[in-house]
């Protein structure tokens, strides 16, 4: 399989696997990653240019405490306005949205990467993925994990250490293992 069919595949949610060639093109990015979470604190400016060059797109007053961790960064569209605490997590092999004036407490991880259930396959180092959606004015608490394919609502609060294996609609709290829906905002 090529690069360009496997580069397909990561974004077609169709299994596929890995060649030197993706991993060399990833690495572009942990590259720029690394040099992101070298940054002190203090000088904002560099941290937002560095972001420029890491995310596929990064609005107005984004806010990102280090350390960051991202698969890619080039599969993440970053909305104007998001206040992502440290520890970030964003295994990013295929899109992964996040809206404007999102809230993201430490320790959260968004994944839309994952591999297949057959043993076979895995031991081929198979994986595909599935998108990532955080609508506007979202929260997301400390610790949440977001697996994926979901799509979480605008406005809706998501409580610490919660595992949100299905769409959680707008206007809602949810939390809970797994993520459920406790009452309307």
């Amino acid at each position: 399989m090529d690069t360009q069919e496997i580069l397909r595949r990561m974004h077609s949610g169709e299994v596929y696997f890995e060649n030197a060639d993706t991993g060399s093109e990833q690495k572009k990015f942990n590259e720029i990653l690394y040099d992101f979470n070298q940054v002190r604190p203090s000088n904002e400016e560099k941290k937002q240019d560095l972001m420029k060059q890491l995310f596929a797109s990064v609005g107005e007053g984004v806010y990102i405490e280090q350390p960051l961790r991202a698969n890619w960064g080039s599969n993440t569209y970053i909305g104007n306005h998001v206040y992502a605490n440290f520890n970030l997590t964003l295994v990013d092999d295929t899109k992964i949205e996040i809206g404007d004036n999102v809230m993201i407490g430490p320790n959260v991880t968004l994944s839309a990467g994952t591999h297949p259930l057959d043993p076979e396959l895995r031991l081929k180092k198979a994986q595909y993925n599935l998108p990532i959606v955080i609508e506007e004015n979202v929260w997301l608490g400390a610790g949440v994990i977001v697996l994926p394919g979901i799509t979480i609502g605008k406005n809706s609060v998501i409580g610490a250490g919660s595992v949100v294996t299905k769409d959680i609609p707008a206007n809602v709290l949810a939390f809970g293992t797994p993520c459920m829906v406790k009452k309307s905002i």
